[in-house]
């Protein structure tokens, strides 16, 4: 899906790490929420209170969950989990990487 339809957008940005991550938080009609975002190239290490799934839509990262060792590798179109009360390194390089992270 190329778009979100009959959703609210709160109109502040959430910027993180001095400006290398940006997104808007989407709400929908049932009160769950996404965040659409970008990030410009850099090495984050992000936590989750929640489950999330990061979903590609341009761009492509390198990704490292909490207790693993191996780089795995995300594209357009593709996407990965990430369990609740951990954390995830992300490494971005090239174009910014665009993306919309699912909670719960």
């Amino acid at each position: 899906m190329s778009q979100f339809d009959n959703v609210s957008v709160v109109k502040a940005a959430n910027v993180y790490f001095d400006g290398k991550c940006v997104s808007h938080t989407v709400i929908f009609a049932d009160g769950s929420k996404k965040t659409v975002g970008v990030i410009l190239p850099a090495s984050l290490t992000f936590n989750t209170g929640e489950p999330e799934i990061m979903e590609t839509v341009a761009g492509a990262c390198r990704y490292r969950l909490k207790g693993e060792s191996e780089w795995k590798t995300s594209g357009a179109g593709e996407s990965f989990n990430v369990p609740g009360n951990s954390s995830f390194d992300i490494e971005v390089t090239g174009e910014p990487y665009h993306y919309v992270c699912y909670f719960g």
